[in-house]
């Protein structure tokens, strides 16, 4: 059989991967790795970074100089790599839990700093891995461990999160959209300053199962039936954004100077010698 060129990215000793039977978070990792062959990056050049989760275990199943950190301390870790080797491509793993919750403040300032980073949000709704508790992703109404009755919390809005802390770039695609989320990864890549893409992906076993949607196929049907492009649904009239209805794109995309350089501008007012 032919070896298909990404796989390359990968820890073959690693495989097969512990993620239930049909989680999403398989092909966002794959999305990542096609992003980054796209875009021409190395393995030389490339660091992953996760933290704590189901999706941050995607770090280590893959080939490059990779941090599997903190439960919501990988923008942390990641800023710490950035400033001390910026010439390095540093993509960040997390989750909804991992992200929104316990990373909150990281999250939102990180943005606010506008570091150069790439962070993928692997978006499933809820605490996959510790045993299906609500997060702050979770939507309203859903059910989980930890409202069995349905959430009554109101859910960020990561995207709309990010854009207004201040990131340069902010996207949103889905585990079935494969080449959309692809594409939204690579363009991520492009952007210099803090990037933001959110990855819908399922969850059956966690989340479907408490919402009638055990099957990983329905899940994706219903990312298909609900997901609506940017650019039609900028133009739908307000009644016809309803139901689970949600946008998926390029949301927000601008140029200003990241965290690094401005860094660096310090270092040299002080008299210091900028690396």
């Amino acid at each position: 059989m032919t070896e298909r060129s990404y796989e390359k990215y990968f820890r073959q000793n690693r495989l097969p991967h512990l993620w239930c039977p049909g989680c999403g978070n398989g092909i966002a990792m794959k999305a990542i790795v096609q992003a980054i062959e796209n875009k021409g990056w190395t393995q030389d050049n490339t660091v992953i970074v996760s933290g704590i989760g189901c999706s941050s275990r995607a770090s280590g199943y893959m080939d490059f100089d990779t941090l599997h950190t903190a439960h919501g301390r990988a923008i942390p870790f990641a800023t710490g790599i950035k400033l001390s080797k910026p010439n390095l491509n540093v993509v960040v793993i997390t989750g909804d839990g991992d992200c929104t919750a316990i990373g909150g403040n990281h999250f939102i300032h990180g943005c606010r700093r506008n570091i150069n980073l790439n962070v993928i949000l692997f978006n499933n709704d809820i605490y996959g891995m510790t045993g299906g508790q609500a997060s702050p992703m979770t939507p309203l109404g859903k059910k989980a461990t930890t409202a069995p009755y349905g959430s009554i919390d109101r859910p960020f809005d990561a995207c709309n999160l990010a854009q207004a802390a201040g990131a340069t770039f902010v996207a949103r695609s889905t585990a079935f959209h494969v080449q959309h989320l692809v594409k939204m990864i690579q363009e991520s890549f492009d952007n210099t300053g803090f990037s933001f893409v959110e990855a819908l992906v399922q969850c059956p076993t966690a989340y479907g199962r408490k919402n009638r949607m055990a099957e990983p196929a329905k899940m994706l049907q219903w990312m298909k039936d609900n997901a609506v492009m940017k650019n039609v649904w900028d133009k739908l009239p307000e009644e016809k954004k309803i139901g689970e209805k949600f946008p998926i794109g390029l949301f927000y995309n601008s140029e200003s100077e990241t965290y690094d350089v401005a860094y660096k501008k310090v270092i040299q007012a002080a008299g210091g010698i900028a690396k």
